[in-house]
């Protein structure tokens, strides 16, 4: 396959995905209110894990991109946390909308854009001190090299790129399982796009009209190595890599809790430009 057509399918993988996460929003709208008073009464979306670690990076008035914000609760978190201008980015119309109006409730300074998160607008070159992302993001980029090279070049000279992520491992393991053993046709070293079948497709499919097609959310699986050898090759400089047993959403429903210490479940990564 030719690089140009190569691109051309991961473009319409992306088209597809946002179709897909607009359909899913749905399942986010009931809860803009109770989001909104969450954000505040200061409960934030950002847990215990990544919460020291980012306040070593997030200054008081610094400037955040979120990139693949989705319906905005971290972005606005980041916010509470003491950023001074916040700007998330997120290819799905639908989720920025639920953004925007809980910005709005807020009274906050936070703008979201609807671009590709491997093309937000150049006017954002240079512009962050900090690039935050994670908590399910990385599943849908379609060139983790591409993406590395995003997060540098929005960041101005000094500023860092922040990850908190699922452990790719987490990829292997069944999720209806009560221990963890590994999925039919999963591998830790997968290439190329599979089609969602968990989550958002179930939200998908029910947030679907009937008679309509249901669009497919592209995922893809980047292993540890991937993401590090993608940050340094964008010329960041690596500084702090974790991998923690937490995870940020349940998973792993009916595997017991003293299983789930023995994986790692999320992966923490800071890196300088």
């Amino acid at each position: 396959m030719s690089e140009s057509s190569d691109a051309r399918e991961r473009a319409a993988r992306t088209d597809e995905t946002a179709r897909a996460w607009d359909r899913a929003a749905a399942k986010y709208a009931p809860d803009v209110e109770r989001d909104v008073a969450a954000l505040r009464d200061g409960t934030l979306n950002i847990g215990p894990p990544q919460l020291a670690p980012l306040r070593t990076v997030l200054d008081a008035g610094c400037r955040v991109i979120h990139l693949q914000c989705s319906h905005g609760q971290d972005a606005l978190s980041l916010w509470r946390l003491g950023a001074g201008e916040v700007v998330g980015i997120d290819v799905s119309g639908a989720m920025l909308a639920l953004a925007r109006e809980k910005a709005a409730r807020l009274g906050t300074p936070a703008r979201f854009i609807e671009a590709d998160v491997l093309a937000p607008p150049p006017e954002l070159d240079g512009w962050a001190d900090l690039v935050y992302t994670g908590q399910g993001a990385l599943p849908w980029v379609g060139d983790i090299g591409a993406w590395a090279a995003v997060a540098a070049r929005l960041l101005r000279p000094g500023g860092r790129l922040f990850v908190y992520e699922g452990h790719p491992l987490n990829w292997v393991w069944e999720p209806e399982a009560q221990s963890f053993v590994p999925r039919a046709g999963r591998g830790y070293f997968d290439r190329g796009a599979r089609a969602n079948d968990d989550f958002p497709a179930r939200a998908v499919e029910q947030h679907t009209p009937a008679g309509d097609v249901v669009p497919t959310a592209w995922e893809y699986q980047w292993t540890l190595g991937d993401v590090v050898n993608a940050v340094i090759g964008a010329g960041l400089i690596l500084e702090r890599l974790d991998e923690l047993p937490e995870h940020f959403w349940p998973q792993f429903r009916n595997v017991p809790d003293e299983l789930h210490a023995r994986l790692p479940h999320t992966f923490l990564l800071v890196a300088r430009r």
